[in-house]
């Protein structure tokens, strides 16, 4: 299957009058395709991107909240993307795959195309999990995966930026409400700790698919200068981000180099054009980031949260 699916507008066709009429359509290749791709449309900016979040979703976006990156706030709740530096890579992931609820549908929108790269590059999670080791599989669904993370330090996001507020007496209601152990260090700082399911089952196709943040919060994933300088300043047990199985036992490297060769083995990518607005089902697709040459704005903005168990 074609991952994007690609739409592109008759001359000067408005993406909310295409939606309009083919409402339905849309979202049927979104569940099977994973991706579709908005290309040629007149979108009206980020008052008229939101309103095709709203019309092909059929609510309101959500909010960014637990948050995992940098991003700040365009409007509402439209984003800009994660706000690394240009020649960072961002691995594959799924949006939100660390926590109890997660967004169904993402949406990016091209405002500014890259100088050079930059791709958001797409990885068919039903492939990944084809593509697994039989016994990396069972590994993980029988023990499942563990994110630790450490807030405290002047690298990376404070807790107060992760959790909105100020209140740590909100952030435990919070934690408490989501399945995460929090754990207040003397210093100020906050340890939080989350066991989740590697594979799940799309709650409307009902494929299995490989759905998690194991490989790209795991430290093998960095660059080896980053790495080495992560470890340096931090320690394994301070990371900002660290991947174990759920019984926190260590993801050995040669493990998750596998793992990222199955997401690079089902990978595809496109270079952005101005007003491309693409979807993505975030449960059947995994997305990335290419490093890139300035300038680049993309929107960003996520819908139709759905819960582990599958309900919405």
């Amino acid at each position: 299957m074609e991952l994007p699916h690609v739409i592109e507008a008759h001359q000067g066709e408005d993406l909310l009058d295409r939606i309009g009429r083919d409402r339905a359509g849309i979202r049927r290749r979104l569940r099977t395709n994973g991706a579709v791709l908005l290309r040629g449309f007149a979108v009206g900016g980020v008052d008229g991107f939101e309103s095709a979040v709203r019309e092909l979703s059929g609510e309101d976006p959500l909010p960014y909240e637990e948050r995992s990156s940098p991003r700040s706030t365009i409007k509402g709740r439209v984003y800009t993307s994660t706000e690394y530096p240009p020649h960072e890579e961002i691995f594959f992931h799924n949006e939100n795959s660390y926590r109890v609820s997660w967004p169904m549908s993402l949406y990016f929108y091209c405002v500014e195309p890259p100088g050079g790269r930059g791709a958001t590059p797409l990885s068919d999670t039903r492939r990944v999990l084809r593509a697994l080791d039989p016994a990396v599989r069972e590994e993980f669904e029988r023990r499942g995966w563990k994110v630790v993370r450490n807030f405290g330090s002047e690298f990376g996001l404070s807790w107060q930026e992760v959790y909105a507020t100020d209140d740590r007496a909100q952030v435990e209601r919070f934690c408490a409400a989501n399945g995460v152990a929090a754990e207040w260090r003397t210093d100020g700082g906050l340890r939080t700790s989350s066991v989740r399911s590697a594979v799940h089952r799309h709650p409307e196709t009902g494929e299995e698919v490989w759905f998690n943040h194991a490989a790209v919060f795991h430290l093998s994933t960095l660059s080896p200068e980053n790495r080495e300088g992560m470890l340096e300043l931090f320690g394994e047990e301070e990371l900002p981000n660290q991947s174990y199985f759920g019984d926190g036992g260590d993801i050995p490297d040669d493990v998750m180099a596998h793992v990222r060769d199955c997401y690079r083995s089902a990978a595809t990518r496109f270079d952005y054009s101005r007003d491309d607005v693409l979807v993505i089902d975030n449960m059947l697709t995994a997305h990335g980031r290419e490093p890139f040459t300035r300038p680049r704005t993309i929107a960003v903005a996520m819908a139709e949260a759905v819960a582990a168990t599958g309900r919405r």
